[in-house]
């Protein structure tokens, strides 16, 4: 499965962000996906999952509660929903996938990876 991730732009502090990853080659609805990003000279963070059966939901502490995961296997799609932005919010953000996975944390359990699109968060 190829994966396009979109959505990442300049954004003042407290302001919200919606980010793509769109899918191509497979359908989804047979991955779990995951959103991670990594900010310069860290290690690369999982932020939030959605599971390929019964689409449970499943976060990073740093974000609970102001980013949202969702998916529209129609569109073959899924997406990121970024509330209340903060400055260390600032990454490059990638989206990936993991077939037919439970949940998954470890950026070494997904196997496919979107390109990554940069968020920047202005304080």
């Amino acid at each position: 499965v190829q994966l396009q991730a979109s959505g990442g732009g300049l954004v003042q502090a407290g302001g919200s962000l919606r980010l793509s990853c769109a899918a191509s080659g497979r359908m989804l609805s047979s991955y779990t996906m995951g959103w991670f990003r990594q900010a310069p000279g860290k290690e690369r963070e999982f932020l939030a999952g959605i599971i390929w059966s019964g689409g449970t939901t499943y976060y990073a502490d740093s974000v609970k509660g102001r980013f949202t995961i969702s998916r529209d296997n129609a569109k073959n799609t899924v997406y990121l929903q970024m509330n209340s932005l903060k400055f260390e919010d600032t990454a490059v953000y990638y989206c990936a996938a993991c077939f037919r996975c439970w949940m998954e944390y470890d950026a070494d359990d997904y196997a496919f990876w979107g390109q990554g699109t940069l968020v920047t968060v202005s304080s």
